[in-house]
């Protein structure tokens, strides 16, 4: 019941109440300190500021007692417990307008803060709904639907193509091609045969498999990604307030130079006025105000910063490590080289033979060769034989060509030499981390079709401008050693750790981390979501990237333009170091209002203002990030 009303109080609606009744105290005082003649508002039978203090102090009080009860050791000891003391003894003394004020930045402080580092977290629920809930099962030459928890090892599954595999498991029988980008990231389905492991959550795409299961419910790959997002969510501890940092040395001082204060002058009131200056509120206000200015910049140029926890340490990052699949590539596949072994056959007549013998495949490497050669306008003609066999390739009869397109097994399986220069070719596409596509006619191959994923032409500029802010740049992908290698010389990346699965990516960010480097890690699959949590900074590809890693991560880029990363790193920086200007303004602030209410220049009402005005003045830096050019 109490922690509601509390919440009630602290809530923006009643916050802005306790400003307006704030601002009906101010006026009188302000007309009273200019006319020298009290002036009251008679429509009001009390002081306004009671209202301010009731709504602003209550939770104020709350928080305190609780740090005193809850917290251990020193950090008992808070800003709140600093600024309830200041307006107790503003009370005492009559002061209200100074005791309302105090509170009610504070209140201010805490709403702005909570703004900022308020997130959603259904990244978790989106993965855990990503577990298949039934399979189906063999069992005496019957089929049987049921729920993947009596899903026992040694079971014998069957898996159509489209379903998603509900276990991880081995192939007993059949061949097909494996969608495993939940967990590698790889843009290419994996062609999978008697023997080889498929894994939980993974996509069967074409051709009906039976596997043996090999770990089911909770010892499943897909269970162990959910355990490493969740552990991860769970070691994530908020943000610690530079106020309540200092807090255990300022509330001590505080309260000395007040006690010392009245000693020499016997004035209640200066004691009092140096508590009321004292309170950290412009402190508090720094770093939120900051943080929302530059959240605000930020999304208008299509980034959204989630956390001002993520943004003030961005400005911290030293490493960025990018994954590569849909980050700094497309993730889309699409013809690059069409090569021609056949001096009588030109590129674009063995594009039309391979697109019209792929026409009726479903293979993705086949459908991505026949969207390209519609794409280039190049004829097609409708195969009058066709046959596939799963994983491998292609025979198809077109116009009089009796024509094989798949891998270099395939090919010599059918009897078709490969040749050393053949060989050779395909080397050097292997190299480039190109899947390629052999045709053959009449036992002899006529030429190369090679898919790539696209690389985004923006990524090697990013790089330079990185290089240029002296951040180092990594390679974390699940593809090959060669493709990562290559796609890594390209953009000027020079380390790279390949071939690796969603705990291995982990584990190389703790490794940097260990290294006390502060990391940053940008992907867009949902095998890259434990390393967004993991790092420092999480960033996720927005418009290709999956819900799941756009929850996981703490800021998203939502136009996918991988160029805005130097944007956001100077925006940091400069938030960083916007944050640490206004903590010295406020502090100078303080202490020459230390001096003023020493002095008896000014009195609790005065010092509140002169406070007041700190406040404001921070939050006016603070307020310049929003407009200012970092492209």
């Amino acid at each position: 019941m109490l922690k509601k009303l509390n919440d009630f109080l602290a809530g923006l609606p009643m916050t802005i109440v306790a400003g307006l009744f704030l601002l009906l105290d101010l006026i009188p005082l302000l007309i009273e300190e200019s006319s020298g003649t009290p002036v009251k508002l008679s429509f009001i039978p009390f002081d306004p500021a009671w209202v301010t203090i009731v709504i602003s102090g209550v939770p104020l009080l709350y928080l305190a007692i609780w740090r005193i009860v809850y917290n251990p050791g020193i950090s008992k000891i808070s800003s709140a417990l600093l600024i309830c003391i200041a307006m107790f003894a503003a009370i005492i003394i009559g002061d209200l307008f100074a005791a309302g004020e105090v509170v009610f930045i504070m209140a201010v402080g805490a709403l702005l803060e909570e703004a900022t580092t308020n997130r959603a977290k259904k990244g978790l629920k989106k993965l855990i709904s990503l577990a298949p809930t039934k399979g189906r099962r063999l069992r005496n030459g019957k089929e049987e639907i049921i729920p993947t928890e009596e899903i026992r090892q040694k079971d014998v599954l069957r898996i159509l193509p489209g379903e998603t595999i509900p276990v991880d498991g081995t192939i007993i029988n059949g061949e097909t091609s494996v969608d495993q980008s939940i967990m590698t990231g790889e843009s290419l389905p994996v062609d999978k045969s008697v023997g080889e492991d498929v894994f939980c959550g993974t996509i069967n795409r074409f051709g009906s498999i039976d596997i043996s299961a090999t770990k089911v419910g909770e010892n499943s790959y897909l269970q162990k990604l959910i355990r490493m997002v969740q552990d991860v969510e769970n070691k994530q501890a908020p943000m610690q307030r530079i106020a309540d940092r200092v807090a255990s040395w300022l509330v001590p001082i505080a309260l000395i130079i007040a006690i010392l204060a009245y000693v020499f002058t016997r004035n209640i009131v200066t004691a009092v006025t140096v508590l009321v200056v004292f309170c950290p509120c412009s402190l508090v206000l720094a770093t939120p105000t900051a943080i929302m200015a530059a959240i605000g910049q930020a999304t208008k140029y299509g980034v959204i910063i989630k956390s001002g926890d993520a943004l003030e340490k961005m400005g911290k990052v030293d490493t960025i490590a990018f994954d590569k699949t849909g980050t700094l590539t497309y993730g889309r596949l699409d013809v690059c080289d069409v090569i021609s072994f056949d001096e009588t056959i030109c590129e674009t007549d063995l594009l039309s033979l391979a697109g019209s013998a792929e026409t009726k495949s479903e293979h993705p490497l086949g459908k991505a060769i026949v969207a390209y050669a519609k794409a280039k306008k190049v004829p097609l003609v409708e195969s009058t034989t066709f046959r596939m066999t799963t994983g491998k390739g292609v025979f198809a009869e077109v116009d009089n060509h009796r024509l094989l397109c798949g891998s270099e097994k395939f090919l010599t399986e059918n009897g078709v030499s490969i040749d050393i220069k053949v060989q050779s070719v395909l080397e050097r596409l292997r190299t480039q981390g190109k899947a390629s596509i052999l045709v053959a006619e009449d036992q002899k191959c006529i030429g190369i079709i090679a898919l790539s994923d696209v690389l985004r032409p923006e990524v090697k500029n990013m790089i330079f401008r990185l290089s240029e802010l002296h951040t180092r740049t990594v390679l974390l992908t699940g593809d090959h050693q060669k493709t990562a290698n290559y796609f890594a010389q390209q953009v000027g990346i020079s380390e790279v750790l390949a071939e690796l699965l969603p705990e291995e990516k982990v584990h190389s960010i703790e490794k940097l981390q260990e290294e006390n480097h502060k990391v940053c890690m940008i992907g867009d699959g949902i095998n890259d979501a434990p390393a967004l949590k993991t790092a420092d900074v999480g960033i996720a590809m927005g418009n290709m990237g999956s819900d799941i890693t756009i929850d996981a991560a703490e800021i998203t880029l939502m136009s996918d333009n991988i160029s805005k990363i130097p944007y956001l790193k100077r925006l940091s920086n400069a938030t960083v170091n916007t944050i640490k200007v206004s903590i010295t303004i406020s502090m100078c602030i303080n202490f020459v209002a230390i001096v003023l209410s020493l002095m008896e220049v000014l009195t609790p009402t005065t010092g509140a203002i002169v406070h007041n005005a700190g406040s404001c003045f921070v939050v006016l830096i603070a307020a310049l990030l929003y407009d200012r050019k970092f492209e």
